[in-house]
């Protein structure tokens, strides 16, 4: 346990690395372009040249500003991300903590970000900055309503708040019977089948509506495109980040990224099986047991730890897709999508689930 955080945190932030430059290279791939080629082999370097030059620039604090929760709010959303990471399990055996209710842990910390959003709307003294503040909590907070639902819905079908059980649930080494599509009265047990047949989005397949709802509300709380709406330049300059620069930008910068990379962790973690491999037993051909390995061994940790960052790059590169692909949508389309699409579809996939769970499984 005390080795899973350090790692995490390492992965969170050295996904920085690979994360901004494969968005620019997938950009550039959807736009037709070429994205950085000038600093480095095919621009590799280009975001250290990054780095440095935010390294140099001077950290500037507004006259009119105030100082203290200026200077408190970068670190405020950092902690409320990275702190998240310490309920994740990235394999059988590797987890930072293994608290009975991890989920609302997670969504508890989580929460806290939008205490930091303010702050630095707030202590800028920047109207601009205030406005994007003020869209960015409203659009979090109303966002986390269908989130919330759709994690519960999850919930629900484990009969658990433990990451770690929810991952076991769904693969070989689970102490459950696993049924087709988890109807028991079809009597087809596919326990031993293992792969897709035992993720969550096949245990209760309504849980893959479930999974589409909640990878459209993480965009909406990463603040992704076409949510983006707090740094909507055409109208608010930048957002509540408007007055910092230097390193406490690129605080709030490593922040973003390193919450799509969390969100993804958690939406496969939910829905896709978590560390366990998609590949099922098919008779003779032990495919679930070759690419799996048992919890204990390291084998079983070096898959697990694939299959999860497997899962979660995924995510992380149709996070990208859309922003590339999709434009920014009107404040009131916002709202009107989360709070008349979203929420009612995500309420009725709750009840869905507790009615499956009780006559199904």
């Amino acid at each position: 346990m005390l080795l899973a955080l350090p790692i995490c945190l390492l992965l969170a932030t050295g996904f920085v690395v690979v994360g901004v430059y494969s968005e620019r290279k997938v950009s550039a791939f959807i736009q037709d372009r070429l994205g950085p080629m000038e600093v480095g082999k095919w621009g590799l370097l280009q975001l250290f040249a990054d780095l440095l030059k935010l390294l140099q620039k001077e950290d500037i604090v507004p006259r009119a500003a105030d100082r203290r929760l200026f200077l408190l709010a970068p670190a405020v959303i950092f902690a409320s991300v990275f702190a998240a990471y310490a309920v994740l399990p990235l394999t059988p055996d590797l987890q930072g903590s293994g608290a009975a209710v991890g989920v609302f842990y997670l969504m508890a910390v989580l929460s806290f970000e939008v205490v930091g959003i303010l702050m630095a709307g707030w202590a800028s003294n920047n109207k601009y900055s205030l406005f994007g503040a003020i869209r960015s909590v409203a659009q979090i907070v109303s966002y986390e309503i269908p989130l919330g639902l759709t994690i519960l819905c999850a919930v629900m079908i484990g009969q658990t708040l433990n990451l770690q059980e929810l991952s076991f649930q769904q693969g070989i080494y689970t102490s459950q019977t696993n049924y087709l599509f988890g109807i028991r009265a079809l009597g087809i047990d596919v326990t031993e089948w293992g792969g897709i047949f035992a993720w969550n989005i096949l245990r209760n397949p309504f849980l893959l509506i479930a999974y589409v709802i909640f990878f459209i509300c993480t965009l909406a709380e990463s603040n992704r495109a076409p949510f983006d709406l707090p740094e909507g330049e055409s109208e608010i300059v930048s957002g509540f980040q408007t007055e910092y620069s230097g390193m406490r930008w690129a605080l709030l910068f490593l922040s973003e990224y390193a919450m799509m990379l969390l969100v993804s962790f958690l939406g496969a973690i939910l829905f896709l099986g978590s560390w366990n491999t998609p590949l099922p037993n098919l008779g003779p051909v032990r495919l679930a047991d070759w690419t799996s390995g048992e919890p204990g061994t390291a084998w079983g940790n070096i898959t697990g730890a694939f299959w999860l960052i497997s899962k979660a790059l995924l995510a992380v590169l149709g996070q990208m897709w859309v922003r590339w692909t999709l434009p920014r949508i009107r404040l009131d389309q916002m709202m009107y999508l989360c709070w008349k699409v979203l929420t009612p579809i995500s309420l009725a996939l709750f009840l869905i689930s507790a009615i499956w769970r009780l006559l199904m499984i």
